[in-house]
């Protein structure tokens, strides 16, 4: 018996495919807005950079590229060495600086092959970085970070000008610039201890010490989205910027934030309807249980797409202007709604988890703040089995 061809499957990536269980809008033009507006407010002569690791930031890191560079960002921030190559990759030229400590020669040579700028902590990974640079018969631009309180990576403060002297004696290596991070930048004005004023006075300490001895620093940076947004007095000559470029604030009390746009939406379809009576129990556990006779609607996203398992029982997702609460608990795959009292919700209809419906929104604040977590976490959860959507596209 002959037998017809099967047609090829299409591509996750094509659109009634992406959109047929659960997908992340993202809209570029909120990102370019966002880095205009953070441009705007800059002390003069200072430039952004946008931080565009974990993908940036669960956005995709490089349409996030695209707009921050649109809306006038000057450079990048990435964490790891594999997210600055796929910034190349793409065909982005300008200067991208890698946060994380490279420790590796092989990796220290990519860098100089993909013209990214590897943060040094100490002195063994500047000569490392000397002796590929000599080998290579090119320069290796680097920048030096300065722990000033966050005890994470960096020299100690009190050691920067003395490797600053050092790395100026590296033929091959060039200082392109000096920086710290801040630790409580975030913190309101009445829980504050003073460790951000500390951070800056160790930090001028250094760049004083330099200018002391006529030695270069380059760029000079210390601002990340708190620090930007609480004082242009930390401003310098960039400032790293991540979470207010995606469009949230790190901090309610923080200036300027109003003007952001968020510019993720997740949205997820419903794969069955069904009618329940009273006392019926609902997902594992049976945590939640109907008191009256039910219409639950089952949607097709779960905790393995990076809605988390805490949130059981703690959010809603809209539909039409209305907000139908979320019931038993979140599964690997899909979440439950109690659309009892939303008739208009059908299998097919989509609901929104992070966003905008018709008046109504919820932020990834709104999420975090129920599962005792921050923002930075939630919008970066979301599993790349999630298609990423422009939006507009169909």
């Amino acid at each position: 018996m002959n037998t017809l061809p099967l047609a090829p499957e299409p591509e996750p990536h094509e659109a009634g495919y992406s959109r047929q269980r659960a997908w992340v809008e993202v809209d570029a033009g909120a990102i370019t807005h966002n880095a205009a507006t953070l441009v705007g407010a800059l002390a003069h002569g200072c430039s952004l950079m946008a931080v565009v690791k974990a993908d940036g930031y669960g956005h995709g890191a490089v349409p996030v590229a695209e707009a921050a560079l649109a809306g006038g960002a000057s450079c990048f921030g990435v964490a790891t060495l594999a997210e600055g190559v796929q910034l190349r990759r793409a065909g982005m030229s300008a200067p991208i600086l890698v946060l994380g400590n490279l420790i590796q020669a092989e990796e220290l040579r990519s860098c100089l092959r993909w013209q990214l700028m590897p943060t040094l902590s100490g002195m063994r990974e500047a000569l490392l970085c000397q002796n590929l640079a000599a080998a290579a018969g090119r320069p290796m631009l680097v920048h030096l970070k300065l722990d000033t309180g966050m005890a994470r990576l960096g020299i100690d403060w009190q050691e920067g000008a003395r490797l600053v002297a050092a790395i100026h004696e590296l033929a091959d290596v060039q200082l392109a610039g000096i920086y710290s991070h801040l630790a409580c930048a975030d913190a309101a004005p009445a829980d504050d201890d003073g460790l951000t004023t500390t951070q800056q006075q160790r930090f001028e300490t250094v760049l004083a010490s330099l200018r002391q001895q006529q030695l270069a620093s380059g760029c000079r940076h210390l601002a990340n989205s708190a620090g930007t947004l609480r004082s242009r007095e930390l401003h310098y000559d960039l400032v790293r910027v991540g979470l207010a470029l995606y469009g949230h604030s790190p901090a309610q009390h923080l200036s300027a934030s109003s003007a952001l746009r968020p510019a993720m939406q997740l949205r997820a379809r419903v794969s069955l309807i069904r009618e329940v009576g009273s006392g019926v129990g609902v997902s594992y556990g049976h945590r939640f249980r109907t008191s009256r006779p039910s219409r639950l609607a089952v949607v097709g996203i779960g905790y393995a797409d990076g809605v988390p398992r805490q949130l059981s029982g703690a959010i809603s997702a809209l539909h039409h202007g209305r907000a139908i609460p979320q019931v038993g608990a979140i599964t690997m795959d899909q979440l439950i709604l109690d659309a009892t009292d939303c008739p208009e919700l059908e299998v097919g209809s989509v609901v929104t988890l992070l966003g905008h419906d018709e008046g109504l929104s919820i932020s990834p604040e709104d999420w975090s703040s129920r599962c005792g977590t921050i923002p930075w976490e939630i919008l970066c959860g979301f599993k790349h089995r999630l298609p990423r959507l422009s939006l507009g596209a169909h």
